[in-house]
């Protein structure tokens, strides 16, 4: 037993008791037929992995858009869809044109410099689903959302689904 932080520690082998302690608060271990099983959840039991969504949200503001839209355009390439779409979709996120996405893709600004200077759609609150494995409408942070919404859209274009759907209109 080790109490760290407030909280305690059970453990049946120091290798358990480690990979405890690593994880450090707010956390609450699982021990299954007396062996670590390395679930880490936050305190309140709200279903997020509060370590999870805290480094995704960090990863997301350092994240370039740059590094990011070769992958996007690929995925909608080889799925036989157009750069011109997937420019189409980005727009109608962002309110970006070409010549704009363009400086952007060369000045290799952040996700969150991009979407503070982008006119987010008002529509976009439409996009829902899930995507990674979060559900878009409960993710909290503003921009992990923002940029969860862009590859919503991205998915989508990739799996075929027509533009008029896509875009949110009637």
């Amino acid at each position: 037993m080790l109490v760290k932080g407030g909280l305690v520690f059970y453990a049946v082998n120091p290798i358990s008791l480690l990979c405890a302690v690593v994880a450090g608060p707010p956390v609450r271990c699982f021990f299954t037929n007396n062996f670590f099983r390395g679930t880490i959840v936050d305190k309140t039991d709200s279903g997020k992995n509060y370590k999870t969504m805290k480094t995704h949200d960090e990863r997301f503001a350092e994240m370039t858009f740059t590094s990011v839209y070769p992958h996007y355009l690929r995925k909608v390439e080889r799925k036989g869809r157009t750069k011109e779409e997937l420019h189409q979709v980005i727009k109608w996120l962002t309110g970006f044109d070409d010549q704009q996405l363009q400086v952007y893709i060369d000045t290799k600004v952040s996700f969150e410099i991009f979407f503070q200077n982008a006119d987010l759609n008002p529509n976009a609150h439409l996009i829902t689903g899930l995507i990674c494995g979060y559900r878009i409408e409960e993710i909290e942070n503003p921009l992990t959302r923002k940029v969860r919404y862009l590859d919503k859209l991205v998915d989508e274009l990739a799996k075929g689904k027509k533009l008029e759907k896509i875009l949110r209109t009637s």
